[in-house]
């Protein structure tokens, strides 16, 4: 194998391998997957009619990534809840809840594309009312509503969930499947390895000249 083949051949399978990794090849999620995710939903003692919205999501997958857009208002005074210390604030609060949340999406390939701090209030607002003041937005990439459903259907998650309500002041979470998604690491890092190869080809090539 000639050294220019290596040098190509080594960046391609990373990113195949990554690629691999960060999709979900499985399609959009079967009957037979729905039922046993609202049947764990149920044996966990989920509310009904949150099981009945969940498995209306589930069945009308699509198999594609989402992005869950997060609109947050934090809860300057937060109730004390268990688990946590006494008068811990919204930000601990949050923390707990991130502690189980983040590495639940980092293992599935899901994770933050952004997070920003509100620097006024609502510029554009129409048919919404009390929905002039946000402190944070953030995205969150999925890689399915498969990924999704696993981490919300495990009880973990049930039981760190109370963490984030009570932080919250209000929120509002919505799902999106991208039409056009410029950030995507899939594109990112296909355009890093091959600029980065290129160039390391261009100067293997010079040397020898």
């Amino acid at each position: 194998m000639s050294t220019r083949t290596r040098l190509w051949l080594v960046p391609a399978l990373l990113y195949a391998v990554f690629v691999y990794w960060y999709t979900d090849f499985g399609g959009p999620l079967s009957d037979t997957e729905v039922d046993q995710f609202i049947a764990t939903m149920e044996s966990n003692g989920s509310d009904p009619d949150v099981v009945a919205f969940i498995e209306t999501f589930a069945r009308q997958d699509s198999g594609r990534q989402f992005l869950m857009v997060n609109n947050i208002d934090m809860n300057e005074n937060p109730p004390d809840v268990e688990g946590a210390l006494p008068g811990e604030s919204a930000a601990d609060l949050m923390a707990r809840y991130a502690r189980h949340m983040i590495p639940a999406l980092l293992t599935r390939a899901c994770h933050p594309v952004l997070i920003g701090t509100a620097v006024y209030p609502a510029m554009d607002l129409v048919g919404i009312e009390g929905a002039e003041n946000w402190d944070q937005g953030a995205l969150f990439r999925y890689r399915s509503r498969r990924a999704f459903l696993e981490i919300v259907t495990n009880p973990a998650f049930r039981e760190k969930h109370h963490f984030k309500t009570a932080a919250l002041d209000k929120t509002i979470a919505y799902p999106i499947e991208t039409n056009l998604y410029l950030g995507d690491p899939r594109l990112l890092l296909g355009l890093i390895l091959l600029t980065l190869t290129a160039l390391a080809d261009l100067w293997r090539v010079s040397r020898k000249a």
